[in-house]
């Protein structure tokens, strides 16, 4: 597949990218198989929530406009009471955690393309939301924090060599467990992860794609 120098953004809900979309000036350019904005060399497209919808948005997004690189963008929960709302993270390892390997049961590990300069954190991924204090200690042993989409977004852009990265803001922590409270977190937080990533994100993301044209 040849190569591009353009960016897909992914991201699981309007509500995350909302600031993105204002901050970039992207303008809305169709809405099915997915809501998708663009503007030169940035194409976001709004993937739905879990790991299906995270690769089949990739594959669409990769088929369709053959990007330079694919960036995970969202909201993750942590694992470990010592991180802040509104923290972000790179991802510097990504574990499938609910499909182990199915003869050894060992974790699927992967890793995606690491920027330097950035403080990094290990993502579990799995389809179902983590609020309680059981399951997040468990995944405490393998992973600073928890998402629903990294996995999906590794694997579909593996398969197509498309180098993807990730990054993560912390919307939640043990010490909540609402649904109703992290929504609110996004929305206090949203903005500032959304100003980092255009400010101090994006333009590393975009000499890296030009310099592997």
């Amino acid at each position: 597949m040849p190569k591009h120098s353009s960016i897909s953004l992914v991201m699981a809900t309007k509500l995350e990218a909302l600031p993105l979309l204002e901050l970039l000036g992207l303008q809305h350019t169709a809405t099915r198989p997915f809501p998708l904005y663009c503007q030169e060399d940035l194409i976001l497209i709004i993937s739905g929530i879990g790991k299906t919808n995270a690769a089949v948005a990739v594959t669409y997004s990769i088929l369709s406009h053959q990007p330079g690189l694919v960036v995970n963008l969202g909201a993750a929960g942590a694992t470990h009471p010592g991180c802040t709302l509104g923290d972000v993270y790179h991802g510097c390892q990504v574990i499938e955690y609910d499909r182990p390997h199915l003869r050894t049961e060992a974790l699927r590990e992967m890793v995606p393309l690491v920027l330097p300069g950035f403080p990094g954190a290990v993502i579990a991924t799995q389809d179902k939301p983590v609020l309680n204090h059981v399951d997040r200690n468990t995944l405490g042993q393998c992973a600073d924090l928890v998402d629903m989409e990294a996995a999906g977004v590794v694997q579909a852009c593996e398969r197509f060599s498309v180098p993807c990265s990730i990054f993560k803001f912390v919307s939640d922590t043990p010490d909540h467990t609402g649904h109703d409270e992290v929504v609110e977190h996004i929305k206090c937080h949203r903005n500032s992860f959304c100003e980092f990533f255009v400010h101090a994100v994006l333009p590393a993301l975009r000499k890296y794609v030009l310099a592997e044209k």
